[in-house]
Formats: C-alpha cells, structure tokens, sequence
C-alpha cells in the first residue's frame, strides 16, 4: 500500500541566525522561525493536506516547528535528530571543515568525535521506517537539514536538493511502499515578505 511522507526542516533558530553548527546541541526558534512555520502550515491547509501521524525529532527546535504546525498529537523519536558535530557544536560555521554546502559531511566529523553522515542515515532510516511501517497512510515528520539530506541521499541525488533552495521549513514529500521512498516533490517557500 502506498503511503505519504511529508519530511520538513525545522524553521530558523538563534544558532542559523548566529552562524553557530547545531547538532545534538539545541537553540529556540527565531521570530523568523515562527513565521516560516506559519508559513508552512498554511501550505498544508491550502492543499488539503491532513496527517494521520506526526513525529519529529526530541530536540526542541523541531518538536516546537511541530507544534505550530499542527496541534495533533505527536511523537518524539530519538533516531531523527540531527549529526552529531562532536567538538564542533555550537561553533561558528567558519570553523566547519567542510567548506561547501554542496560537499558530502561524510566522516569528516568522526575524528572530532562527531557521526560519520553513513551512521546518521542508518539511524534515520530505522526510525522511518519503523513510523512508516505503522498503520498510517500520511505522515508529517520535523527533523533536521544534514538528517534530512543523508537519508535523502540514498534514493535521490541531494545536491539537487540543495541547489533548489533547502531552506528552515522546506519540505520534501515521498511516496513509500515496499520500504522505498520516491521523492514526488520538494517544496520549498518564499519569505520574501518576512522579518
């Protein structure tokens, strides 16, 4: 049975507005954050579009993007939070030893204690496919950009992804069946008119 998938970027934090990397480490939305949520709610209601379920991941940019989102009950699973960035957390991005967007994370942070990007696409996979494997038919998940693109990249070349604009709440809606994902769009909004 085909079922939907809408996995979406949390909105904008303290740390994206400072340049600071934030894996595991945690920092409260933006007012701008709050508006990209907002935004991305009336995109679901504009089209329709309900959930059967809802997770995100337990930290708490993701779990609050969530929550204005919808006001469903939801869950919080540990297997979606973002890599792992070891000594880097919380650091200004200008330390980061990847030096391009464009460029795979890898294993570049395992020598400074962080994930390796294979590591961090198992676990977010796992717990996909647990929460897909459920009696559900369409589903809204809140995780995290490197999360989100290393388990996108298994099926689907991010790099794509990413020159379309992967913005704070930009969304990526599959199909699963049979345990595979096929990426049917990738939305991606405008906020030319937020502060």
């Amino acid at each position: 049975m085909k079922k939907t998938l809408y996995l979406m970027r949390h909105g904008q934090t303290i740390f994206n507005e400072r340049g600071k990397m934030q894996g595991w480490s945690d920092a409260p939305l933006t007012e701008l954050g709050y508006n990209q949520a907002k935004v991305a709610k009336k995109y679901y209601e504009d089209n329709n579009i309900t959930f059967d379920a809802a997770y995100s991941s337990t930290s708490e940019r993701a779990s609050d993007t969530l929550e204005l989102i919808t006001d469903m009950p939801y869950e919080r699973r540990k297997g979606l939070k973002e890599m792992y960035f070891g000594l880097f957390e919380g650091e200004n991005t200008r330390l980061n030893p990847i030096k391009s967007h464009y460029e795979l994370f890898n294993d570049a942070f395992v020598q400074y204690g962080g994930e390796d990007m294979i590591n961090v696409q198992k676990r977010v996979t796992k717990e996909l496919n647990d929460i897909m494997n459920q009696d559900v038919n369409n589903v809204l998940v809140v995780s995290h950009y490197v999360s989100i693109l290393s388990f996108n990249n298994q099926w689907n070349d991010s790099i794509e992804i990413l020159r379309s604009g992967f913005t704070n709440c930009s969304i990526l809606k599959y199909t699963f069946e049979d345990n595979k994902y096929n990426l049917e769009e990738a939305i991606n909004h405008d906020y030319s008119n937020l502060k």
